[in-house]
């Protein structure tokens, strides 16, 4: 249960220094504590999916935990890097404690993560879960500075998705093939838990994207289109937008200047909105979802195994 992983979360990063540990459990401590824990519950199933009738297992759950706590590290990052003040709702780390204090809470975060994977003592599960921290990074680079300088809109799709994996795919990827390795499963099934968790994280995004020009700043807990507001939309960076230039010229020369001209933000705003490309994108998550739902078909049935789908199904057809 979300209240218990929160608990158990605030328990592992607990810290001597107050300041530092009351940064570290911002966002699941009290009435932040609603995040909506997709990874911890995907790790959860997938173990249960694998473990045919077996008892709950203390590993799978501390690497629930562990990936929750990656996942958290990153949005500390993440708003430091991009300015922003509100985060499920409630003042950003950044915003409350200071860029400075909100980067070690993040980094002690992935320490203490660290620490954690190692007590698990499976090498396999410590080499994935590494791997994740270096896309997450990797993501965030490549989102500041794409790699694809291309104008043709197939091939900034094909940079989005690639980014969007980097950012979002990678932890729910490796952390279904983490909780398959637990189990000792076959590659097979370890593949198929990594093509899951890779393409709910891709409709994860997709969904993210299309909500910004969708939802108001209530219903998102953060500021709607807040990275198209300050800039950091570039052409391969935001889905509704790669869509909305195949049709639209004139959005198309507005993000090859960065949104440098006065107005900028507003007209691609209003011609996204014009357009078909929030819904496009969503009709992309649904195809996600439904990759992710085809992986399953390797796993046995189970109450476990229809979870997953219904979680995938849900990713996709979010509205906050």
């Amino acid at each position: 249960d979300r209240s218990s992983l929160s608990r158990h979360m605030r328990d592992l990063v607990q810290v001597e220094v107050p300041v530092l540990g009351e940064a570290a459990t911002h966002l699941f401590a009290g009435s932040n504590s609603g995040g909506k824990k997709i990874r911890a519950t995907m790790v959860l199933l997938t173990a249960r999916a694998f473990r045919k009738g077996r008892g709950r297992s203390l590993r799978q759950r501390k690497l629930a935990e562990i990936i929750e706590i990656i996942h958290t590290a990153s949005l500390f990052h993440d708003d430091v890097i991009d300015g922003a003040d509100v985060r499920r709702g409630c003042l950003s780390v950044s915003a409350k404690f200071g860029d400075k204090i909100a980067v070690l809470a993040g980094d002690f975060l992935l320490a203490r993560a660290c620490v954690a994977l190692a007590k698990l003592e499976n090498l396999a599960v410590v080499e994935l879960i590494s791997v994740v921290i270096e896309h997450l990074v990797r993501g965030e680079i490549v989102q500041m500075r794409p790699e694809s300088h291309s104008s043709d809109t197939h091939t900034l799709l094909e940079a989005y998705l690639h980014k969007s994996f980097y950012k979002t795919g990678s932890l729910m990827a490796n952390a279904c093939r983490a909780a398959a390795l637990l189990e000792d499963e076959t590659q097979a099934n370890c593949d198929a838990a990594f093509a899951y968790g890779r393409h709910v994280g891709l409709a994860f995004q997709l969904v993210d994207d299309a909500l910004d020009f969708e939802a108001s700043d209530l219903e998102l807990g953060k500021p709607a289109l807040a990275d198209l507001q300050m800039g950091l939309v570039t052409a391969s960076t935001c889905a509704p937008t790669i869509f909305a230039a195949r049709t639209s010229p004139a959005l198309e020369t507005i993000l090859k200047r960065k949104f440098e001209r006065a107005g900028d933000v507003d007209t691609a705003i209003e011609i996204v909105s014009r357009s078909e490309g929030v819904q496009q994108t969503r009709d992309l998550a649904l195809v996600q979802a439904e990759l992710a739902v085809d992986a399953l078909s390797k796993l046995p049935d189970s109450d476990a195994q229809r979870a997953l789908t219904a979680l995938a199904h849900k990713v996709a057809t979010r509205r906050k």
